[in-house]
C-alpha cells in the first residue's frame, strides 16, 4: 500500500533523543495515510531497540513503518542514509526529520496542504530552538526571512533559507532534483541539494508557524562540515547564479571577509569588481586594495570608497544583526532593492 506522506528519518547513535522524536511522529494529527521510513546508519547504541519498540506503537495506530539499515563498523553518512530511507519509502510526499528533533502535532497536515498547491517547492516552517538561547542570530534569521529573501539570501554562510529538518516536498520533485550527495562526513549534502533545487527552478516557501523543535548540541552532524568547504560551494554558486547578471559590482566590506571573497573569485569575476566600500575611515584613507598574489602585471588595485560614494550592485560581506542595527540602517538609507541592487554573502 502506498502512503500519502513518508517521514524520512536517518538514525545514527540517536538514543538520547529518539523516544521524543518518535513520539512526535505518533502524535501527528494528520488523518491521511502516514509512513515512517527509518534508516539506521551503523548505530552502536540502543537506537535500534528504541525503533523496534516504537514500531509496535506506531503500527498499532495505523502508521506504516519501514526499517532499513546496516551494522558495518562505520557509518556511511547522512546523505547515504537519507537516500536509503527515501528509496525504501512509498509516500507521494516526503517529510524530512532529524532524529534529535521533535515535530509539532500539526506539522505533516499543514505542510502537505501547502505542498499540494506548490509541486516544485520545498516547504519549510519556523522552528523553536532548544536550548532557547543557542544560535540566537541564526534562529532569528531562519524564522524572520521574508518570502522574497527565501530566494535572495541563498548565498549566505547560514546555508539553506529553510533548514533541512523542516523540508517537505513531493517525491516526484525530489526525484527530479536529488539524490543527496553521499560523500559522507564533511560534505554539506543539504546545501548541495538545495542549490540543485534552485538550479532546476524550484521555489522555497515557509509556513509561518513553529512546527519543529530544533535541537542544538555539539554532536550534531552539521559541525562536521568545514567552513572552507562551504565557502567554496557558496562562492561558486554566487558566480553561477548571480554574477553573470551584473557587468560590474562593488564588494561591501574592505576588511578580511570582503578581501577573502575577492581573492576566491575566478579571474573573470574579479575583473567585474570596480570597488570595495566601507564605513571605516582608516580603510577608506588607504585608497585602494592591492591584490599581491595576482599573477597579473600590473597587480590589480581596487579602489576603497565610502559606501555612499560607491555604486551598486553590491555583494555584501558584512554580517547581519551584529552592529546594533547600524549596518542595516546604512543599507536602508540607500533605498536599494535586495536581489537586484545587492545580495548578502556573509
Amino acid at each position: 500500500m502506498r502512503a500519502q506522506v513518508s517521514v524520512i528519518l536517518p538514525v545514527h547513535n540517536a538514543e538520547p533523543w529518539l523516544d521524543e522524536c518518535l513520539r512526535s511522529v505518533l502524535q501527528q494529527d494528520f488523518e491521511g495515510s502516514l509512513e515512517l521510513s527509518v534508516f539506521n546508519d551503523a548505530s552502536k547504541d540502543k537506537s535500534m531497540a528504541i525503533i523496534e519498540k516504537w514500531k509496535v506503537k506506531l503500527e498499532g495506530s495505523g502508521i506504516l513503518v519501514v526499517i532499513g539499515g546496516h551494522d558495518s563498523p562505520s557509518p556511511r553518512g547522512v546523505g547515504y542514509s537519507k537516500n536509503q530511507a527515501i528509496a525504501q519509502s512509498s509516500g507521494s510526499y516526503l517529510c524530512f526529520l532529524d532524529s534529535d528533533d521533535v515535530m509539532m502535532p500539526q506539522r505533516v497536515r499543514l505542510q502537505l496542504e501547502a505542498a499540494a498547491g506548490h509541486p516544485t517547492s520545498i516547504i519549510g516552517c519556523q522552528v523553536r530552538r532548544e536550548p532557547p538561547n543557542s544560535t540566537e542570530r541564526y534562529t532569528r534569521w531562519i524564522n524572520q526571512l521574508s518570502p522574497e529573501q527565501l530566494l535572495t539570501q541563498v548565498f549566505t554562510s547560514n546555508g539553506p533559507t529553510v533548514i533541512m529538518p523542516t523540508w517537505f516536498c513531493s517525491r516526484a520533485w525530489f526525484s527530479h532534483v536529488g539524490p543527496f550527495d553521499e560523500g559522507g562526513q564533511g560534505v554539506p549534502e543539504d546545501l548541495l541539494l538545495f542549490y540543485n533545487h534552485l538550479r532546476q527552478g524550484g521555489d522555497v516557501r515557509r509556513l509561518d508557524q513553529s512546527l519543529l523543535l530544533y535541537r542544538y548540541h555539539p554532536g550534531a552532524a552539521t559541525h562536521c562540515v568545514l567552513e572552507t568547504t562551504i565557502w567554496t560551494h557558496r562562492v561558486r554558486f554566487l558566480e553561477e547564479r548571480a554574477l553573470p547578471h551584473w557587468a560590474t559590482f562593488t564588494i561591501w566590506n574592505a576588511g578580511k571577509q570582503g578581501r577573502r571573497l575577492y581573492r576566491s573569485l575566478t579571474a573573470e569575476s574579479r575583473h567585474k569588481v570596480v570597488a570595495f566600500c566601507d564605513v571605516d575611515e582608516n580603510k577608506i584613507k588607504k585608497g585602494f586594495y592591492c591584490y599581491e598574489d595576482s599573477q597579473e602585471r600590473p597587480k590589480p588595485r581596487v579602489p576603497i570608497l565610502h559606501f555612499r560614494a560607491a555604486r551598486p550592485p553590491f555583494v555584501i560581506c558584512v554580517k547581519l544583526d551584529l552592529t546594533g542595527g547600524a549596518f542595516e540602517d546604512n543599507l536602508r538609507s540607500l533605498h536599494l532593492q535586495e536581489g537586484r541592487d545587492f545580495l548578502h554573502f556573509s
